[in-house]
C-alpha cells in the first residue's frame, strides 16, 4: 500500500483541468493513519500542499486504505461515506465534485 503523500500525488496526475475552469476551492484531506494534505484547485490548476489548509471548503477524513481505494476506483466514495469509512466536514457537495476533477 502506498502512503498518503504518494496517493495524493497520484490524484494530482489525474487532474482534469477542464473541469476546474473558474473554480477556486481547497480540499483538505485528513488521513487518520498518515499525513494530512490539501489540494488547491484554482482556475484550471491544482497544487498539492502538505499539512492543513487555513480555510478549506471541504475536509475529508479517512484512513490511507480508504483514500487508496477511492483514488484507484476500487472503492466508491459514496459507499465509503455511507459505510462510515469517510467523513466530510464543510461543503458536502464539493466532495462530490472530486470525481469530476480527478477521474479514475
Amino acid at each position: 500500500m502506498s502512503n498518503s503523500a504518494d496517493i495524493i500525488q497520484t490524484m494530482k496526475s489525474k487532474f482534469n483541468a477542464g473541469a476546474a475552469a473558474g473554480l477556486d476551492l481547497v480540499f483538505q484531506f485528513n488521513i487518520e493513519d498518515g499525513e494530512n494534505h490539501y489540494l488547491v484547485v484554482k482556475d484550471g490548476t491544482c497544487d498539492v500542499q502538505k499539512g492543513d489548509a487555513d480555510a478549506p471548503n471541504v475536509t475529508l477524513i479517512m484512513d490511507t486504505e480508504t483514500l487508496q481505494g477511492i483514488t484507484s476506483g476500487e472503492t466508491d466514495g459514496m459507499q465509503a461515506f455511507m459505510g462510515g469509512k469517510l467523513r466530510a466536514e464543510g461543503d458536502m457537495m464539493l466532495a462530490m465534485k472530486l470525481s469530476e476533477l480527478f477521474p479514475v
